[in-house]
């Protein structure tokens, strides 16, 4: 790492918009996310439904939990627990996974559940990590509001509104050729969540949706793991409009590192970069931002502690040192900040 990297990365708040690490160290058996064996295993509705993995796929390594973000300087990031699989016990689901991270906080003095971007800048200036709860799909909320108040009081912060099949509240990317958009619910959880503070995330939501979540919000959202369709033409991936009404409306986009939303034929680290400078040219360097997607697929780059790469080929390809500081994490902070608050 250059002298310039280590000091770029460094004084950056760095926030990596998604990831999928809770179920996948609860499915290998409650490890612990501090980067030690656990001695209270037990199985709650994340393993009962979904199982342990595979002796095979238990054997790849995890690609983020603390130690890895500390070495890879990654100051906060949004730690999800998808819900989709959870048919008829989504929420039962989110609070067993919420349960196990809870106790895993508590293991670490060092680490915070942050709600609200001053708790993330105050956990930076102290030297701890800062942790941002999302759910991924809104069935969580069961189609009531009051469970929705129920989760933000626990402390999520984020929640995506469907993931690629149709959620209560949203068509999904993989529904696109119904036209299916925001239901009369999701318009209703979508302002329920601007007066809460909860960051609305739009990642896997079908493009109908999309525009129809610009009629309806009155904050900025996120697209927390999302790519460039110009670049690469997957349904998950964002178009040229798309990518311009989020810079318009303030919200941010976390570039991800799931190879197929990259390129279909030749997923490259320089390639991922494209998508930056793409998204860039597009939106300003004021929208974009990072989301991995690890443990959930994000795999062209191996863990957390390579996030200083990005930095580097940022710094290649010309990239000022506050454009930099602004995609690594001021981007995504100041939309936290507009949608939860202070």
């Amino acid at each position: 790492m250059s002298i310039n990297t280590q000091f770029i990365h460094n004084d950056a708040l760095v926030i990596d918009s998604h990831n999928d690490t809770i179920v996948s160290h609860i499915r290998r058996g409650n490890l612990s996310l501090a980067g030690r064996e656990t001695n209270d295993f037990h199985s709650g509705t994340v393993l009962s439904l979904r199982g342990p993995l595979d002796t095979q796929r238990s054997l790849i390594d995890i690609q983020i939990d603390f130690p890895k973000m500390r070495a890879g300087g990654i100051d906060a990031a949004f730690f999800a627990v998808d819900v989709t699989i959870a048919r008829n016990n989504h929420l039962a689901y989110a609070l067993d996974a919420l349960g196990y991270f809870y106790n895993e906080i508590k293991r670490d003095e060092k680490v915070i559940i942050a709600q609200s971007a001053e708790d993330i800048r105050q956990a930076k200036s102290e030297g701890k990590l800062a942790t941002i709860l999302t759910v991924e799909n809104s069935d969580v909320t069961e189609r009531s509001l009051n469970i929705l108040n129920m989760l933000h009081r626990l402390g999520v912060r984020s929640i995506g509104l469907t993931h690629d099949p149709i959620s209560w509240a949203a068509a999904g990317n993989a529904e696109t050729e119904s036209g299916g958009g925001l239901t009369d619910y999701g318009k209703t959880l979508v302002k329920e969540m601007n007066q809460l503070g909860m960051l609305v995330d739009v990642s896997h939501i079908s493009e109908r949706g999309f525009w129809d979540l610009i009629e309806t919000t009155e904050k900025p959202f996120i697209a927390s793991h999302s790519n460039c369709r110009s670049l690469c033409n997957h349904p998950r991936n964002l178009t040229d409009d798309q990518i311009t009404a989020i810079a318009e409306i303030g919200g941010s986009i976390g570039i991800t590192f799931v190879p197929k939303f990259i390129d279909s034929a030749k997923p490259t680290f320089e390639r991922l970069i494209d998508h930056i400078d793409h998204a860039v040219q597009l939106a300003g360097p004021s929208t974009v931002g990072i989301g991995s997607d690890f443990d959930g697929g994000g795999t062209l780059i191996s863990d957390a502690i390579m996030f200083p790469r990005i930095t580097e080929e940022l710094l290649k390809r010309n990239y000022s040192a506050q454009d930099i500081i602004n995609i690594l994490g001021q981007n995504h902070l100041r939309v936290l900040e507009a949608a939860l608050g202070n």
